[in-house]
């Protein structure tokens, strides 16, 4: 694809005339060929709220696009960085009081929870579906409400999956990572009496905690709803679920259920865990480092799937992430474009890059990126194509991201692991919390 400059933009005297607000020089939006052209307006400039990095090379990758972003339109984008757990209620907020952030990146399905506040960009994403391979099904079911209206552009998933120390596994007796949960708690129960043992956060972890909870749930056939939004949490299922995770808990270090996203980076870099979930920003990290320490256990670090329970077929969760655009913005144009912008190849091929996969695409043309050579980092190629949405079975809506919002399957999971309630109690709470977003 060639590379775009001023001179490739469409300028016309008949779009500037059609709306008052445009520059009498106004630049159409940056494109590839066949994209959509929006006229900026005149004075235009931008706040993006985003998640705070984890691979600094991300946030690094994304000023570069939005610095040429700015040289080819002339708008200022001022980029702002929150922790994980701060993102969606700063959003909500924003939602709520109609100022704030004119698009905010943000987890999961967090957009149904304000869907009349958000710009629809179904021009946008029916130009990137058609362009690029088509958006993944689960893409879809997050981007769209259940009238088929474009509300957010899926972004990708920051991808989840086991991480493992290889030496550590092996002197605990096993030559690979257990592909099914039986082998998986045997190797749970080994690598502790070794005094390496696992940890996976039982916390308010947007992201680590919710992955490997609705894992375990649908690993053991357990959902919170069915097809048609009915509450089936409490269920013999759901049962199996946390009575195969208390025994987990067992072999935990102890502390996870206070970790959120940090955490259980932070523990396996200093060598106090053996194995945890997470998206492949703790190799990168290793891998990168300047000290030999690092570096060893980076060598040392491989990833597999997430293993397969009794319900027969994986059944994994990844952070997907959109981007939203909210109608208080002054600037819709510039928003659109910028957000089409940042999904062309030219800018989203080297920030996927920057990052060796952190984020994994969204849309199908970006499997094709070379990061997905690396065979320590293939393992993360597929996330979006393989995994299922958090509202699974039912639709995804207000109620399934409230429900999650709310962490009622994570401090169910957390409650019955650590004893804190009997594994009934903990479901029947589940329960009663749920019918208050499901409204039943």
């Amino acid at each position: 694809m060639s590379k775009l400059n001023r001179r490739d933009f469409l300028v016309t005297s008949a779009s500037v005339a059609a709306a008052s607000t445009l520059a009498p020089s106004a630049f159409a939006a940056p494109t590839a060929p066949g994209g959509l052209e929006f006229p900026i307006e005149k004075g235009a400039t931008l706040r993006v709220l985003r998640w705070k990095h984890f691979i600094k090379a991300d946030l690094d990758q994304w000023e570069v696009n939005m610095a040429k972003f700015k040289e080819l339109t002339g708008v200022t984008v001022r980029t702002d960085s929150e922790g994980w757990e701060d993102i969606r209620p700063k959003a909500a907020v924003a939602a709520n009081v109609g100022t704030g952030p004119d698009i905010v990146m943000s987890w999961f399905d967090d957009p149904q929870q304000y869907p009349t506040k958000l710009i629809d960009v179904s021009d946008v994403a029916n130009s990137l579906d058609k362009r690029y391979g088509g958006f993944y099904d689960v893409a879809k079911k997050y981007g769209r409400t259940q009238d088929g209206r474009w509300i957010a552009i899926p972004v990708g998933a920051v991808s989840n999956a086991l991480v493992y120390r290889k030496s550590q596994i092996n002197a605990a007796g096993f030559a690979d990572m257990p592909k099914d949960t039986d082998g998986f708690l045997k190797l749970a129960t080994a690598l502790k009496a070794k005094g390496t043992p696992m940890g996976f956060p039982l916390g308010k972890a947007v992201g680590d905690a919710n992955n490997w909870s609705h894992w375990l749930l649908w690993s053991h056939g357990g959902k919170m709803v069915d097809k048609q939004g009915n509450i089936v949490i409490n269920s013999p299922e759901t049962r199996a679920a946390l009575e195969y995770s208390k025994k987990l808990y067992e072999q935990f270090i102890p502390g996870t259920l206070s970790w959120q996203d940090p955490a259980n980076n932070k523990a396996y870099l200093d060598g106090q865990v053996a194995v945890t979930a997470n998206g492949i920003s703790v190799y990168y990290a290793a891998k990168n480092s300047t000290d030999p320490k690092l570096q060893a256990i980076g060598e040392d670090t491989f990833h597999a799937r997430l293993p397969i329970g009794p319900a027969g077929k994986p059944t994994e969760l990844h952070q997907v992430t959109q981007m939203m655009i909210f109608k208080h913005t002054k600037y819709p144009n510039a928003a659109k474009a910028l957000v089409q912008f940042m999904m062309e190849p030219e800018q989203y091929n080297p920030w996927m890059e920057s990052m060796i996969g952190y984020v994994s695409q969204s849309l199908r043309i970006y499997e094709k990126n070379p990061v997905w050579n690396d065979p320590k980092g293939s393992v993360y190629k597929d996330a979006m194509g393989v995994m299922l949405d958090h509202g699974h079975d039912g639709p995804l809506g207000p109620a399934s991201a409230a429900t999650m919002a709310d962490y009622v399957l994570v401090d169910m999971f957390a409650e019955a692991s650590s004893g804190s309630r009997t594994i009934d109690q903990a479901i029947q709470r589940a329960e009663q919390r749920a019918k208050r977003f499901y409204k039943v």
